[in-house]
């Protein structure tokens, strides 16, 4: 089984013209990977309409409607990282860490994920990442071996 979040999954020189253009990315690299069909993309629009999945620190965590589910072929993350930030409703936003789950999982992620984020420290250093390896290591909680 591959990890949650594997090298490929990683784009660290993103750029979108809006959110809806990044949130579409993410959609696609998660498409990419073998982790959703392409209707996830439209789940993911359809939630970012519902409720924000900005989470602060310049942070958003994209991820499908629960009908969306259905859409998804494995658990699987993806991290873009936008040097020219992107607008999301007034908040600037470098880092985006999209979500694939097929069950509950994605709340188990998204609790990971908020704990990393909350940290103001490791935050910075996520949007700041230029390496890969980097990537990987401070979302290694989240996306490391299963």
């Amino acid at each position: 089984m591959p990890e949650l979040l594997e090298k490929r999954a990683i784009r660290l020189d993103a750029a979108a013209a809006d959110r809806d253009a990044a949130i579409r990315l993410c959609g696609e690299t998660l498409v990419a990977i073998g982790a959703a069909e392409a209707g996830y993309i439209d789940t993911m629009l359809a939630r970012e309409q519902s409720v924000s999945t900005y989470v602060g620190e310049g942070v958003a965590i994209p991820h499908g409607t629960l009908g969306g589910k259905e859409l998804v072929n494995r658990d699987a993350l993806a991290v873009l990282r936008f040097p020219e930030a992107v607008d999301w409703d007034g908040n600037p936003v470098s880092v985006c860490v999209a979500i694939a789950a097929k069950g509950d999982g994605h709340v188990e992620l998204l609790s990971a994920l908020a704990e990393i984020l909350l940290d103001p420290d490791q935050a910075r250093e996520l949007r700041e990442a230029t390496e890969i390896d980097d990537v990987l290591r401070l979302l290694k909680p989240v996306g490391g071996e299963q």
